[in-house]
């Protein structure tokens, strides 16, 4: 009889877990550089120029890919998509991108989901996120049948975080201004 209950208690935990991974909605986002990243410029009927920050939507049929070059002037090095009328949970999103570190998905207090993409790559090729001039797709792509709403609004800001490097070394200076003032007061005050 306790077998059977083991048996029945774990079959329950197999379907549950099962189930939770099979909802309905799930999409993704891939954002990458046009022509394997390098920094060329594509034409305005294929690439949009952006700023660092800009709208967009989803393709009509929930999956397509849109092109855009920076036009900004700068490097970036972090990108924010917010979906402004929200519609997708943040749990539900799954991102990947070919320029940025890491990419992560939140949902704000305000329900908007916010996809952050941020940090440079190194290596030989020392990409730095987006370059200036450097133009690339944001690609909506459809997982187990789970698709984009047509139409899905979001805005996009580029720079909206800085480089951990940039906030080290202002706080390695930041340190060294208040050691030194603080030596600067204890050797006058003696």
């Amino acid at each position: 009889m306790k077998i059977s209950r083991l048996c029945a208690v774990a079959l329950v935990l197999m379907v549950g877990t099962a189930m939770s991974f099979a909802d309905g909605i799930d999409p993704k986002i891939i954002i990458h550089g046009v022509l394997g990243g390098s920094p060329i410029h594509c034409s305005p009927e294929v690439c949009q120029n952006v700023g660092l920050n800009f709208t967009f939507g989803t393709p009509a049929s929930g999956s397509g890919t849109l092109f855009f070059t920076n036009n900004s002037g700068v490097n970036w090095t972090s990108l924010k998509l917010i979906e402004t009328n929200p519609v997708i949970s943040a749990a539900n999103i799954k991102c990947a991108s070919y320029l940025f570190k890491s990419c992560t998905t939140t949902t704000l207090p305000n329900g908007s989901v916010e996809i952050l993409l941020q940090g440079v790559k190194g290596g030989l090729n020392k990409d730095v996120g987006i370059r200036a001039g450097q133009s690339f797709s944001i690609q909506f792509a459809c997982i187990n049948n789970g698709c984009w709403p047509g139409g899905l609004d979001f805005g996009a800001h580029a720079n909206s975080v800085p480089e951990p490097g940039t906030v080290a070394l202002l706080m390695t200076g930041l340190g060294g201004i208040i050691s030194r003032r603080k030596l600067w007061r204890n050797r006058f005050t003696a």
